[in-house]
């Protein structure tokens, strides 16, 4: 287990503009990491006419890149996944200092989003469109085009993974991107954005603008913005594509989640007790596909004893991270409360964890995990986004499924079993777009695309994967015909 390097100075965040590290002019915000709650970076936000700059910068930048060939792009790309390999561990601890992650967590979320990059890499050979002769002497074909620029507001829970699903694709297409990242978790955008310029990208085809709801409107309003990606709460998922969609523009929004985990008797021990134990840990449970709900069908204390013993054997800063606020920490305290009040057992209390030594001045809460919640309380209903596990006892698997399909929610969904029949009812009925069977994250790899269904996302598609093409450029369609033929039809 690798420990955590936090930086050993402030680290200034610039927004980068035109290959430039560039200081805003709209003021500065100190960065805290939530391991200590000490200082470690502040970034500068760009004034209104910066970013209006900034966009006009991009526009122009993208006319040649759009006619560049596919395979020089990809050589572009190739250079850039050899520099986030090389740099692997130094952008890991970054990116696990600012969010609260553990070392491990960190790594592997820069390598989901580095196997997306390699994903993007195949496209010069796969997305080759289609031609067809459709009548004498006329073909059709397809023929792939970039929008020209495309921007991705991401979230603070994944600083170098969530941009990772976008920009490999979108810039492989053609298209010039601007980046806004979250205002808790900027510093890693430092790291893709001079890795992108050593790889050799062309100026102004990557832009990184900080900032919080004024530069998302002002990167939205741009009359140069042709499309929309958003990663974070349906709350905000919801505006943000209202507001694009009503400009005319394309958006992809992805919101919250309440995912429940389905477990039969049957399953085997050892499995459940793993997989479920690390899908509401893991990133401390600040992540969408964590497990939020168990739905426990029968006699399964034995699997909740497992689960709650490998909770329990967590040690904080180490096998666990920390909570990104210290507002969000005391929501979670209180929602804990508040559970237990309306009756649920604690079977495993995070509220009396100790922090890591020397960092008492952190956002912890150790696992959770609640029995006896009621459906429709909030703890059973509400995103959390924390690492508390809600159990809801269900007399048979249509109870189970019934409670599952009546989230506004649809993100993901697994079940625990060893019934190959009662895996394949739960993945039929289940209103989720993602579902895992003995998978506590059912997170699809590349080229398999990523995204949720119902309140989980608004937009159609999804944002990774061979889904999200058609996403990020248009397709054209070409009909061509060269001589005259002797024969006469409704095409000739």
């Amino acid at each position: 287990m690798t420990t955590l390097k936090m930086p050993l100075e402030v680290v200034q965040c610039l927004n980068f503009i035109n290959g430039e590290w560039v200081k805003g002019e709209a003021g500065t915000q100190n960065i805290t990491s939530p391991y200590h709650g000490k200082k470690i970076g502040e970034v500068s936000i760009p004034s209104l006419n910066q970013i209006k700059n900034a966009l006009k910068i991009a526009n122009e930048a993208q006319v040649e890149w759009g006619k560049t060939p596919h395979k020089e792009r990809a050589r572009v790309l190739f250079n850039f996944r050899n520099i986030l390999m090389r740099d692997l561990e130094e952008i890991s601890h970054l990116k696990s200092a600012e969010s609260g992650k553990t070392f491990n967590e960190g790594m592997a979320g820069l390598m989901k989003g580095i196997e997306v990059l390699e994903f993007a890499l195949s496209l010069q050979n796969m997305d080759v469109g289609g031609r067809m002769e459709v009548s004498r002497g006329v073909s059709c074909e397809y023929r792939r085009a970039p929008l020209g620029v495309v921007a991705n507001i991401t979230p603070f829970n994944f600083p170098a993974m969530v941009p990772m699903w976008t920009i490999p694709i979108a810039l492989g297409l053609g298209n010039a991107y601007v980046w806004k990242p979250s205002d808790k978790t900027p510093l890693t955008s430092i790291k893709i954005a001079n890795a992108l310029k050593e790889a050799g990208l062309p100026n102004g085809l990557f832009t990184v603008l900080h900032g919080g709801a004024e530069t998302v409107d002002a990167i939205i309003e741009a009359p140069e913005v042709k499309a929309v990606g958003f990663v974070g709460s349906t709350k905000i998922a919801k505006l943000v594509y209202t507001k694009a969609t009503s400009l005319g523009k394309r958006a992809l929004c992805m919101g919250g989640a309440k995912n429940h985990i389905v477990l039969l008797p049957d399953a085997t021990p050892e499995i459940a007790g793993v997989g479920i134990s690390d899908s509401f840990t893991g990133c401390a449970g600040q992540r969408c596909m964590a497990a939020s709900v168990l739905l426990a069908v029968g006699d399964v204390d034995q699997h909740i004893t497992k689960i709650k013993n490998r909770a329990e054997s967590l040690k904080l800063g180490t096998d666990m991270g920390a909570i990104i606020t210290r507002a969000q920490r005391d929501f979670l305290l209180e929602a804990i409360t508040r559970a237990e009040k309306a009756g649920a057992k604690v079977v495993l209390d995070g509220r009396t964890a100790k922090a890591p030594a020397g960092m008492e001045e952190g956002n912890w809460i150790g696992p959770t995990i609640l029995d006896n919640i009621q459906p429709g309380t909030e703890a059973a209903t509400v995103e959390l986004f924390g690492p508390i596990l809600s159990i809801v006892r269900c007399k048979d698997i249509s109870h189970a499924m019934q409670i599952q399909n009546s989230s506004e929610y649809g993100n993901a969904c697994s079940v625990f079993t060893n019934s190959g029949a009662l895996a394949d009812r739960v993945v039929r009925e289940a209103k989720a777009g993602m579902v895992g069977v003995n998978v506590g994250v059912p997170v699809p790899r590349e080229p398999f695309s990523f995204g949720g269904i119902a309140a989980s996302k608004f937009g159609s598609g999804d944002i990774t994967g061979e889904h999200s093409l058609n996403f990020w450029s248009d397709v054209k369609k070409v009909t061509t015909k060269w001589e005259k033929q002797n024969d006469n039809n409704w095409m000739s």
